[in-house]
């Protein structure tokens, strides 16, 4: 390869580079300080020889040294022994506890506890009971000593029973019904079939019928409630009342008083027919028998006693420990349900006097009582805000619907037989349904507790209930929305009810008056048949 010769070679000029200005020197900038992220990357890097609970455990440091102060430690203290007061009560009402009274004292006595205190009843016994198992079981003892007590009675009865003796008697965690509840429970469960079979029946053949439109139904009859007006006003005792009740004709009125007199008007005019008395304290509840012509009072003497229609007294149950609250006829006529301050329901046989059910499951007083149109269901309500249905066929609490805030006053089946309504001492109507098994809306209804609520007893399109803001009020069953307000009494409005007809709405009140509100219609106008 051939040398390039120098002599040939073109020489190219250099160009001369130009000077590059330097910036002044800047002064270095401190690397920020590590992130708890890195310092926690940093430590587990640190100890990755360690044990994998130091590399999960691992905390940056300084982490203790944050200070809570005083007042967010008692805040914080105040928290937990809420919370834990919470989960006692919860626990509490989940815990099984006997219902019979000998098995509460047998319990008490393996407990090591006294079987009976001074002036202590079944109800508080049982409370008792119930608190003291509550705290074992939150300290790990109750199963500890209930299975030595168990082990105890089981090595007794085995040498009982080898000594060829009497077995000790077990009892059951429930009540034993009676023959008469047995033959009761069946009765009803006839009853209340043929009656689900005729309205389902009923309610499919309006549905298929297309001469049969139940929204046009329902906007006349709502149209109508609309047009309810003061028609009547009198003066029913001189005390307070308490309480009334449409015969199932409309024919007459019942109303009940603090006095402890029950009294029994003629409709439309509002004249006075009959007066019973009987009781020794103020009557609270009246209602009358939806076949026979017949009605009961309940009262705080503790007693609930079953009237005829001309003033003479027909029989009187006894049993409640506490004072009476609201009463209600079964749909068949043939039993009385009584609510109790006494924390139970009773059901009793108006034909023979005998209380067939005594009903528990409420922790404070129950307040009234209701029945499903069909009679195989109960509804009960009560000052621990919560309402309860019960299966009547069964003995069986199948719904417990909890939502109010404050003691629930008033409580109402919907002809529909899926509906519930109940008022409360929190200003609000709830509507429960029943297959859906919640509140599906919630009625801000007035400015002051809802003393009664009850449905139209025809179709059940509007509702009506009253309070103690001194007015009643009518809702529509379809939207929930405020119909008509009935404002006229002077004093708290104790209680309403609503005609078999619904024409005619009674209203009493703490001013002593009995108001009569009618519909302007009055059931002349008939509703067009749509083609």
């Amino acid at each position: 390869m051939e040398e390039d010769d120098p002599q040939t070679q073109t020489l190219t000029p250099t160009p001369t580079p130009l000077p590059i200005p330097i910036p002044p020197p800047i002064a270095a900038i401190p690397p920020p300080p590590p992130s708890a992220a890195a310092l926690l990357l940093r430590s587990r890097g640190a100890s990755a020889a360690g044990s994998d609970s130091d590399r999960e455990g691992s905390l940056p440091p300084g982490a203790d040294d944050y200070e809570i102060s005083e007042e967010s430690r008692l805040a914080r203290e105040r928290q937990e022994k809420a919370v834990q007061e919470l989960l006692m009560k919860r626990r509490a009402y989940a815990m099984a506890v006997p219902t019979n009274d000998s098995a509460v004292r047998a319990r008490l006595r393996r407990l090591g506890e006294p079987v009976t205190l001074f002036g202590e009843r079944e109800m508080e016994r049982r409370d008792r009971l119930r608190s003291l198992m509550v705290h074992l079981d939150a300290e790990g003892q109750l199963d500890r000593l209930l299975k030595a007590h168990d082990e105890d009675d089981q090595a007794a009865y085995s040498a009982a029973a080898d000594e060829g003796g009497d077995a000790q008697i077990q009892y059951p965690f429930y009540t034993e019904g009676t023959e008469e509840l047995l033959n009761a429970r069946l009765e009803i469960a006839r009853y209340s079939l043929a009656r689900a079979k005729a309205r389902i029946e009923r309610a499919k053949r309006r549905r298929d019928d297309p001469d049969e439109d139940e929204e046009a139904e329902a906007e006349f009859v709502v149209k109508q409630a609309a047009e309810f007006v003061l028609d009547c006003s009198e003066i029913g005792d001189d005390r307070p009342l308490s309480g009334c009740s449409f015969s199932h004709d409309a024919t007459l009125l019942a109303t009940s008083s603090w006095s402890g007199i029950t009294k029994i008007w003629s409709m439309p005019q509002v004249t006075k027919v009959a007066t019973l008395k009987g009781h020794t304290e103020r009557a609270t509840d009246v209602a009358f028998s939806p076949v026979d012509k017949c009605l009961a009072t309940a009262s705080a003497d503790r007693t609930a006693k079953l009237w005829s229609t001309d003033g003479s007294l027909l029989r009187s149950f006894n049993g409640h420990l506490d004072r009476l609250g609201r009463i209600a006829f079964h749909p068949s006529g043939k039993y009385l349900g009584t609510a109790s301050f006494d924390k139970t329901w009773r059901l009793w046989d108006i034909n023979t006097g005998t209380e067939l059910l005594l009903q528990e499951g409420h922790s404070r007083s129950v307040y009234a009582v209701c029945f499903h149109p069909d009679g195989s269901l109960a509804a009960s309500c009560g000052l621990d805000a919560l309402a309860r249905v019960w299966d009547l066929r069964s003995g069986r609490s199948i719904l417990a619907f909890e939502g109010h805030v404050k003691p629930v006053l008033g409580i109402s089946f919907s002809p529909s037989g899926y509906r519930l309504a109940t008022g409360s001492e929190d200003n609000t109507c709830r509507i429960w349904d029943l297959r859906k098994r919640k509140s599906i809306y919630t009625i801000p209804a007035h400015n002051h507790l809802i003393s009664q609520v009850k449905f139209e007893p025809e179709e059940g399109y509007f509702l009506a209930t009253s309070s103690y803001d001194t007015k009643a009020a009518i809702w529509s069953a379809q939207d929930f929305k405020p119909i008509k307000t009935l404002a006229g009494h002077e004093a708290k409005v104790t209680s309403l009810d609503i005609s078999r007809d619904g024409q005619h709405i009674a209203t009493v009140a703490h001013d002593r008056t009995i108001k009569i509100w009618s519909s302007r219609g009055n059931g002349k106008e008939k509703p067009m048949d749509i083609d």
